[in-house]
This record gives C-alpha cells, structure tokens and sequence, in this order.
C-alpha cells in the first residue's frame, strides 16, 4: 500500500459509500463536497484502484471499493468500540459485551432458550435488537450486530458475506387458554375451524407451513388475530381470545407463564433456528461459544 494512505481519506469513502454520494456526505460531515471528492480520490491515487463509480443521480460502488467498504466497516467498528474497551480496562470486573439481533417472527420464550449456553458467562452484557428479517442483515453486514437470532437462514447474496448456522429445530403443536381447551380438543383439528385461532403473521416463516397444514387437513381456520409479536399473541391468548400454534421447545415455560394448554399436535410443522453472523478475521468469543454443538 503508497505511504500516501490516509485514514482521513479512508473515512471520507467510507462516509460517501454509505450515503451514497457526494452531496449527502458533505452534508452529513459538514465539508464541502470539493473537498470530499478530492480527498477519495487521493484515496483511490493510493490504493491504484478505482472505488467508485457514477451510478444514475449517485455512485455505486466498483469490486475494488466493495472490498474497501468491508475493511472500512470493520475498521470503523473497532474506532467506535475503542472508549468502551478502555473504560472495559480500567474496571476490575470488565464486561463482554454482545449485541445479538432478533428477528421479529422469533418466539420469545425460544429465544431465552437458544441463548442459554451464554448467558451464565461471568460479567456478560446482553444487547438485544429486535428488527425485520433485512435490517437485521444489513446491520449485521455493517457490524453493527454480533449475531442475528432467526427463524430461517440469511438468502444468498454476493453482496453480504454471511454464515447461517442451525441451532435447533422444534415441533410446533395446538395450545389453548381454559376457555377454548374443551371445545378446541373435540374434533380435532377440524375445530379449529369453530373456535377462535390465533397466528403468527406472514413475517414468520413458519406462517407458510401453517397455511399449507390447514390446506392438507381441508380446514378453514376461524382466524381472530395475527400477531408479527409472538409474545403479544401469547399475552392476548392466555387472556381468553384464541387458540394458538407454539413450539414444543418451549411447552414447559409456555404452560407455567400464559396457563395455556396443549390441546393436539401440527403434525409435519416445525420451527427452525438460526444463528447468523458476518465475515470476521476474529470470531467474538461468545458468538462461537453460541454456535458451539449442544449436547
């Protein structure tokens, strides 16, 4: 790499990458936008290739600044993680820190269980971010995440270097507060078409297996409620409105805290879980105790 390498330089790019244009970046930094395009420029000078290059009313991004772009992002991560891995130092009992991004359509009490084998580590901090499916992605590509808790695995993309792991899988069965137990358990799961159900929205991936199961069986489900919230769904269960499907995973939990009842099974519906995390030189210790193979 020139000796004319400048991190100053290096940020400007980064800034105009995320942006996506000159303009938006001088206004974002508060620098003329001649000043930002002659320094990623000096940048490019440097490097020997080209970064970007003019795309409609913006720029786009050439192989060789997508390549940057990663650097950077990973570059800039660290800078803004520096004053807390100092502060981190200078205590006695220093924390690890994780932030972990959960998919909207995850089941809550799921959640709880596929993080167990951290959260007894000594002196964690959990952060948790609940978003869309995408925004988790694109957040993880950015580094501004760990680790993203899904229901499905990461879609190829040439763009975003991400690695989907299976965690677990669960049966999904029928559950029921006690006002709709008798009545849901008589003829099932042709009941399901007389008393109240409640699903997950179509945000779930299991909503697809859902729909197709009631398909298989010719029921047509009475619906009263669809939930992106799985623990909305559950809270507006137990408190009399419908019945609902839920994993098996979490039955004990799921019985002791919404007094539900299991009323029958969904036979070939499972739920499936998955950590996602992003391309990285070094793999956050508590992410690879997390994608550990559990006994």
């Amino acid at each position: 790499m020139s000796a004319r390498f400048n991190y100053r330089h290096l940020h400007y790019f980064w800034v105009v990458a995320h942006e996506g244009g000159v303009a938006k970046a001088a206004a974002r930094l508060d620098v003329a936008a001649q000043t930002i395009s002659a320094q990623v420029r000096e940048l490019e000078r440097a490097l020997g290739h080209q970064l970007l290059r003019p795309a409609g009313r913006g720029l786009a991004l050439t192989e060789a600044g997508q390549a940057a772009l990663r650097q950077a992002d990973e570059i800039f991560r660290l800078g803004e993680q520096l004053p807390e891995l100092i502060g981190q130092t200078a205590r006695s009992t220093p924390q690890r820190r994780l932030v972990v991004g959960l998919s909207d359509g995850l089941p809550k009490l799921a959640v709880r269980s596929l993080l167990e084998p951290v959260t007894a580590s000594p002196d964690l901090r959990l952060i948790c971010h609940e978003d869309d499916f995408d925004d988790l992605l694109a957040d993880l590509a950015l580094h501004r995440l760990d680790v993203v808790l899904a229901d499905r695995g990461a879609p190829p993309n040439p763009n975003l270097r991400l690695y989907s792991h299976a965690l677990a899988h669960s049966q999904v069965a029928w559950y029921a507060p006690p006002v709709w137990a008798s009545a849901a358990r008589r003829g099932f799961p042709a009941s399901l078409a007389q008393v109240p159900v409640l699903l997950p929205s179509h945000h779930a991936a299991v909503r697809l297996q859902l729909d197709q199961w009631f398909q298989r069986l010719g029921v047509q489900p009475r619906v009263v409620g669809e939930f992106e919230d799985s623990a909305l769904l559950k809270i507006f269960a137990s408190g009399g409105m419908g019945v609902f499907p839920a994993p098996v995973l979490v039955h004990d939990d799921l019985v002791q805290r919404y007094q539900v009842r299991r009323i029958g099974e969904c036979t070939g519906v499972e739920e499936y879980y998955f950590a996602i995390n992003s391309e990285r030189r070094v793999l956050h210790p508590l992410v690879q105790q997390l994608l550990a193979p559990r006994r």
